[in-house]
Protein backbone atom coordinates (compact mmCIF):
# COMPACT_ATOMS: atom_id res chain seq x y z
CA UNK A 1 0.00 0.00 0.00
CA UNK A 2 1.52 3.34 -1.07
CA UNK A 3 1.40 6.78 0.03
CA UNK A 4 -0.17 7.75 -3.50
CA UNK A 5 -2.04 5.10 -3.43
CA UNK A 6 -4.01 6.55 -0.49
CA UNK A 7 -4.13 10.09 -1.93
CA UNK A 8 -5.59 8.95 -5.14
CA UNK A 9 -8.33 6.86 -3.39
CA UNK A 10 -9.09 9.54 -0.86
CA UNK A 11 -9.66 12.38 -3.70
CA UNK A 12 -12.03 9.75 -5.39
CA UNK A 13 -13.73 9.57 -2.25
CA UNK A 14 -13.88 13.60 -1.66
CA UNK A 15 -15.22 13.69 -5.50
CA UNK A 16 -17.27 10.93 -6.04
CA UNK A 17 -15.61 11.04 -9.92
CA UNK A 18 -12.37 9.74 -11.23
CA UNK A 19 -12.04 12.24 -13.82
CA UNK A 20 -12.67 14.94 -11.54
CA UNK A 21 -10.15 13.47 -8.90
CA UNK A 22 -7.72 13.02 -11.83
CA UNK A 23 -7.62 16.85 -12.53
CA UNK A 24 -7.12 17.65 -8.97
CA UNK A 25 -4.02 15.78 -8.34
CA UNK A 26 -3.54 16.34 -11.42
CA UNK A 27 -2.36 12.71 -13.23
CA UNK A 28 -4.27 11.08 -16.19
CA UNK A 29 -7.00 9.01 -15.28
CA UNK A 30 -5.85 5.64 -16.69
CA UNK A 31 -3.01 5.91 -14.42
CA UNK A 32 -5.18 6.99 -11.28
CA UNK A 33 -7.49 4.20 -12.31
CA UNK A 34 -4.40 1.66 -12.59
CA UNK A 35 -3.58 2.39 -9.23
CA UNK A 36 -7.04 2.08 -7.34
CA UNK A 37 -7.01 -1.45 -9.33
CA UNK A 38 -3.78 -2.48 -7.57
CA UNK A 39 -5.07 -1.38 -4.47
CA UNK A 40 -8.17 -2.82 -4.27
CA UNK A 41 -5.77 -6.27 -5.40
CA UNK A 42 -3.75 -5.80 -2.43
CA UNK A 43 -6.72 -5.22 0.19
CA UNK A 44 -9.14 -8.07 -1.61
CA UNK A 45 -12.04 -5.77 -1.58
CA UNK A 46 -13.39 -3.25 -3.52
CA UNK A 47 -13.46 0.15 -2.74
CA UNK A 48 -15.76 1.66 -5.22
CA UNK A 49 -19.07 1.27 -7.01
CA UNK A 50 -21.31 2.59 -9.43
CA UNK A 51 -24.88 3.63 -8.66
CA UNK A 52 -27.41 5.95 -9.79
CA UNK A 53 -25.84 8.98 -7.87
CA UNK A 54 -22.26 8.11 -9.52
CA UNK A 55 -19.35 6.83 -7.23
CA UNK A 56 -19.98 5.58 -3.84
CA UNK A 57 -17.90 3.87 -1.00
CA UNK A 58 -18.23 0.49 -0.31
CA UNK A 59 -18.46 -0.99 3.16
CA UNK A 60 -14.07 -1.61 2.66
CA UNK A 61 -14.00 1.79 1.14
CA UNK A 62 -15.89 3.69 3.95
CA UNK A 63 -13.47 1.50 6.41
CA UNK A 64 -10.45 2.79 4.76
CA UNK A 65 -11.03 5.98 4.08
CA UNK A 66 -10.29 7.45 7.95
CA UNK A 67 -6.90 5.85 7.97
CA UNK A 68 -6.00 7.11 4.47
CA UNK A 69 -6.44 10.51 5.35
CA UNK A 70 -4.71 10.28 9.11
CA UNK A 71 -1.47 8.77 7.27
CA UNK A 72 -1.60 11.76 4.46
CA UNK A 73 -2.02 14.28 7.48
CA UNK A 74 0.99 12.05 9.24
CA UNK A 75 2.95 12.10 6.09
CA UNK A 76 2.54 15.86 5.59
CA UNK A 77 3.02 16.60 9.00
CA UNK A 78 6.17 14.84 9.13
CA UNK A 79 7.44 16.14 6.18
CA UNK A 80 6.97 19.70 7.68
CA UNK A 81 8.60 19.30 10.43
CA UNK A 82 11.85 17.87 9.14
CA UNK A 83 11.38 21.47 7.25
CA UNK A 84 10.94 23.08 10.28
CA UNK A 85 14.11 21.77 11.83
CA UNK A 86 15.95 23.33 9.13
CA UNK A 87 14.36 26.89 9.68
CA UNK A 88 12.67 26.54 6.67
CA UNK A 89 9.14 26.17 7.74
CA UNK A 90 6.59 24.84 4.60
CA UNK A 91 3.95 23.26 3.73
CA UNK A 92 0.03 24.27 3.49
CA UNK A 93 -2.31 25.73 5.86
CA UNK A 94 -6.26 25.57 5.48
CA UNK A 95 -8.17 27.21 7.71
CA UNK A 96 -11.75 28.32 7.45
CA UNK A 97 -13.85 31.06 8.62
CA UNK A 98 -17.66 32.35 9.32
CA UNK A 99 -19.03 35.23 7.65
CA UNK A 100 -19.20 38.15 8.41
CA UNK A 101 -16.41 38.67 10.81
CA UNK A 102 -16.76 41.62 13.24
CA UNK A 103 -12.99 43.40 12.75
CA UNK A 104 -10.06 43.20 10.73
CA UNK A 105 -7.91 41.58 13.19
CA UNK A 106 -8.43 38.24 11.48
CA UNK A 107 -7.48 39.58 8.09
CA UNK A 108 -4.36 41.35 9.85
CA UNK A 109 -3.63 38.07 11.25
CA UNK A 110 -3.13 36.17 8.23
CA UNK A 111 -0.94 38.98 6.69
CA UNK A 112 1.35 39.24 9.62
CA UNK A 113 1.60 34.88 9.15
CA UNK A 114 2.31 35.35 5.62
CA UNK A 115 5.32 38.01 5.88
CA UNK A 116 6.46 35.81 8.45
CA UNK A 117 6.18 32.08 6.76
CA UNK A 118 6.21 33.08 3.07
CA UNK A 119 6.79 29.54 1.80
CA UNK A 120 3.42 28.05 3.47
CA UNK A 121 0.78 28.03 1.11
CA UNK A 122 -2.30 29.82 2.62
CA UNK A 123 -5.95 28.88 1.70
CA UNK A 124 -9.12 30.07 3.04
CA UNK A 125 -12.55 28.23 2.76
CA UNK A 126 -15.57 30.47 4.37
CA UNK A 127 -18.86 28.13 5.27
CA UNK A 128 -21.31 27.83 8.33
CA UNK A 129 -20.06 27.06 11.36
CA UNK A 130 -21.18 23.30 11.45
CA UNK A 131 -19.92 22.41 7.47
CA UNK A 132 -16.32 23.86 9.66
CA UNK A 133 -16.39 22.02 12.20
CA UNK A 134 -16.82 19.04 10.59
CA UNK A 135 -13.99 19.48 8.21
CA UNK A 136 -11.76 20.05 10.99
CA UNK A 137 -12.68 16.63 12.38
CA UNK A 138 -12.00 15.39 8.68
CA UNK A 139 -9.08 16.60 8.95
CA UNK A 140 -9.50 19.27 5.48
CA UNK A 141 -8.73 22.42 7.76
CA UNK A 142 -6.11 22.98 10.14
CA UNK A 143 -8.01 25.76 12.14
CA UNK A 144 -11.46 27.77 11.78
CA UNK A 145 -12.82 30.77 13.42
CA UNK A 146 -17.12 29.74 13.98
CA UNK A 147 -19.47 31.88 14.80
CA UNK A 148 -21.66 30.26 18.49
CA UNK A 149 -24.01 31.88 20.00
CA UNK A 150 -25.95 31.61 23.32
CA UNK A 151 -26.69 27.70 24.02
CA UNK A 152 -23.68 26.36 21.93
CA UNK A 153 -20.46 25.13 22.93
CA UNK A 154 -18.07 23.85 20.91
CA UNK A 155 -17.34 20.13 20.38
CA UNK A 156 -15.24 18.22 23.24
CA UNK A 157 -12.48 17.33 20.87
CA UNK A 158 -10.82 20.64 19.96
CA UNK A 159 -9.28 23.50 21.66
CA UNK A 160 -10.96 27.13 21.19
CA UNK A 161 -9.87 30.32 21.95
CA UNK A 162 -12.56 33.25 22.28
CA UNK A 163 -11.97 35.90 20.29
CA UNK A 164 -14.61 38.22 19.80
CA UNK A 165 -18.11 39.21 20.75
CA UNK A 166 -20.67 40.92 19.59
CA UNK A 167 -24.68 41.52 20.14
CA UNK A 168 -27.23 40.49 17.86
CA UNK A 169 -30.23 42.78 17.23
CA UNK A 170 -33.33 43.46 15.50
CA UNK A 171 -33.44 45.84 12.92
CA UNK A 172 -36.54 47.13 11.11
CA UNK A 173 -37.95 50.01 8.40
CA UNK A 174 -37.88 53.46 10.07
CA UNK A 175 -41.92 53.19 9.63
CA UNK A 176 -41.83 50.46 11.47
CA UNK A 177 -43.95 50.62 14.53
CA UNK A 178 -40.77 49.65 16.60
CA UNK A 179 -38.37 51.72 15.13
CA UNK A 180 -38.29 54.39 18.04
CA UNK A 181 -37.85 51.86 20.87
CA UNK A 182 -33.95 51.27 20.84
CA UNK A 183 -34.07 48.21 22.20
CA UNK A 184 -37.00 45.67 22.53
CA UNK A 185 -37.61 42.45 24.57
CA UNK A 186 -37.39 39.33 22.34
CA UNK A 187 -41.19 38.66 23.14
CA UNK A 188 -42.01 41.77 21.41
CA UNK A 189 -41.50 39.99 17.90
CA UNK A 190 -44.00 37.60 18.83
CA UNK A 191 -46.26 38.70 16.58
CA UNK A 192 -43.58 39.86 13.39
CA UNK A 193 -42.66 38.33 10.69
CA UNK A 194 -38.95 37.97 10.99
CA UNK A 195 -36.20 37.38 8.15
CA UNK A 196 -33.39 36.01 8.94
CA UNK A 197 -30.62 33.04 8.41
CA UNK A 198 -31.58 29.67 7.48
CA UNK A 199 -31.19 26.59 9.85
CA UNK A 200 -27.85 25.70 8.68
CA UNK A 201 -26.68 28.69 10.42
CA UNK A 202 -25.70 28.75 14.43
CA UNK A 203 -27.60 32.40 14.62
CA UNK A 204 -31.25 30.29 13.39
CA UNK A 205 -30.61 27.48 15.86
CA UNK A 206 -29.65 30.87 18.79
CA UNK A 207 -32.81 32.60 17.75
CA UNK A 208 -35.23 29.73 17.65
CA UNK A 209 -34.00 28.25 21.30
CA UNK A 210 -34.69 31.84 22.62
CA UNK A 211 -37.84 32.53 20.83
CA UNK A 212 -38.80 29.10 22.58
CA UNK A 213 -37.67 30.22 26.32
CA UNK A 214 -39.88 33.42 25.88
CA UNK A 215 -42.67 31.31 25.02
CA UNK A 216 -43.15 31.72 21.20
CA UNK A 217 -42.27 29.97 18.12
CA UNK A 218 -40.93 32.77 15.62
CA UNK A 219 -42.73 33.56 11.99
CA UNK A 220 -39.99 33.37 9.78
CA UNK A 221 -41.16 35.15 6.50
CA UNK A 222 -38.10 34.80 4.89
CA UNK A 223 -34.60 32.66 5.38
CA UNK A 224 -31.77 33.32 3.45
CA UNK A 225 -27.91 32.09 3.63
CA UNK A 226 -26.49 35.61 2.92
CA UNK A 227 -26.65 38.14 5.90
CA UNK A 228 -26.65 41.51 3.12
CA UNK A 229 -29.97 39.68 1.92
CA UNK A 230 -31.56 39.30 5.17
CA UNK A 231 -30.50 43.02 5.26
CA UNK A 232 -31.74 44.36 2.45
CA UNK A 233 -35.21 42.29 2.77
CA UNK A 234 -35.99 44.06 6.30
CA UNK A 235 -35.59 47.34 4.28
CA UNK A 236 -38.20 46.28 2.06
CA UNK A 237 -40.10 45.61 5.06
CA UNK A 238 -40.65 42.01 4.43
CA UNK A 239 -39.98 41.23 7.66
CA UNK A 240 -37.68 42.36 11.12
CA UNK A 241 -34.30 41.09 10.57
CA UNK A 242 -32.36 39.30 13.65
CA UNK A 243 -28.70 39.09 12.86
CA UNK A 244 -25.33 40.26 14.14
CA UNK A 245 -24.30 43.56 14.62
CA UNK A 246 -22.01 43.31 11.97
CA UNK A 247 -24.27 42.24 9.16
CA UNK A 248 -25.52 46.07 9.39
CA UNK A 249 -21.91 47.46 8.22
CA UNK A 250 -22.75 49.37 5.18
CA UNK A 251 -26.98 47.96 4.87
CA UNK A 252 -28.93 51.41 4.51
CA UNK A 253 -32.62 52.38 5.48
CA UNK A 254 -32.50 50.46 8.60
CA UNK A 255 -32.86 51.25 12.00
CA UNK A 256 -31.49 48.44 15.00
CA UNK A 257 -32.91 47.73 18.08
CA UNK A 258 -30.97 45.86 21.16
CA UNK A 259 -32.50 42.81 22.18
CA UNK A 260 -33.38 42.23 25.67
CA UNK A 261 -34.79 39.48 27.86
CA UNK A 262 -32.79 37.57 26.61
CA UNK A 263 -29.93 39.25 25.33
CA UNK A 264 -28.30 36.98 22.40
CA UNK A 265 -24.67 37.99 20.95
CA UNK A 266 -22.45 35.80 18.56
CA UNK A 267 -19.34 34.60 19.38
CA UNK A 268 -16.54 34.19 17.45
CA UNK A 269 -14.05 31.25 18.32
CA UNK A 270 -10.58 30.32 16.64
CA UNK A 271 -10.92 25.92 17.50
CA UNK A 272 -8.41 23.72 16.53
CA UNK A 273 -7.59 20.29 16.86
CA UNK A 274 -3.93 19.90 18.87
CA UNK A 275 -3.50 16.30 18.11
CA UNK A 276 -3.43 16.49 14.75
CA UNK A 277 -2.31 20.20 14.55
CA UNK A 278 1.15 20.25 11.77
CA UNK A 279 4.08 22.54 12.13
CA UNK A 280 2.54 25.09 10.29
CA UNK A 281 -1.06 25.21 12.15
CA UNK A 282 1.27 24.90 15.27
CA UNK A 283 3.33 28.65 13.89
CA UNK A 284 -0.08 29.88 12.73
CA UNK A 285 -1.98 29.22 16.76
CA UNK A 286 1.53 30.71 18.19
CA UNK A 287 0.75 33.77 15.65
CA UNK A 288 -3.13 34.05 16.28
CA UNK A 289 -2.53 34.10 20.35
CA UNK A 290 -0.50 37.51 19.74
CA UNK A 291 -2.83 39.26 17.54
CA UNK A 292 -6.45 37.86 18.68
CA UNK A 293 -6.11 38.31 22.65
CA UNK A 294 -8.66 35.61 24.17
CA UNK A 295 -11.63 37.24 25.96
CA UNK A 296 -12.88 36.57 29.04
CA UNK A 297 -14.85 32.64 29.08
CA UNK A 298 -11.95 31.58 26.67
CA UNK A 299 -11.81 28.07 27.08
Amino acid sequence: MELRQLAYFAAIAEERNFTRAAERIPIAQPAISQQIRRLEAELGEPLFVRDRRGIQLTPAGQALLPHARAALQAADGGREAVAALSGLLTGRLTVGLVHPLPDRRFLRLLGAFHRIYPRIELTLIEDQTDALLGALAAGRLHAALIGQGRYDRPPPDVESLLVAREPVVAAVHPAHPLAGRGQIPLRALREEPMVTLTRASKLRSTLETACQAAGFAPRIAAETSDLGVVAELAAEQVGVAVLPASGLDGAAGLVPLGLTHPTLDRRILLVWRPATSPPAGRAFLTLAREHLPPLPGST
